[in-house]
């Protein structure tokens, strides 16, 4: 059966590393699979304050 080179890289570095897809899922769990609290996420945008235009910006122009 054909593989190409990239399918035997891929192979190659699971079977030399078995714990990469491990981390892999533990690294996306981190950031992406998270149920959202969709009550606190609008009470959060509700408490949001407007950012000034500039915000470096400490005393008004006179």
């Amino acid at each position: 059966m054909y593989q190409s080179d990239v399918t035997q890289f891929l192979n190659d570095l699971k079977a030399r590393k078995p714990e990469l897809e491990r981390k892999q899922r533990e690294g996306r769990a981190i950031f992406w699979d998270k149920q959202l609290d969709l009550d606190e996420l609008e009470r959060w945008q509700q408490a949001r304050v407007p950012q000034q235009a500039y915000v470096y910006q400490n005393e008004p122009r006179k």
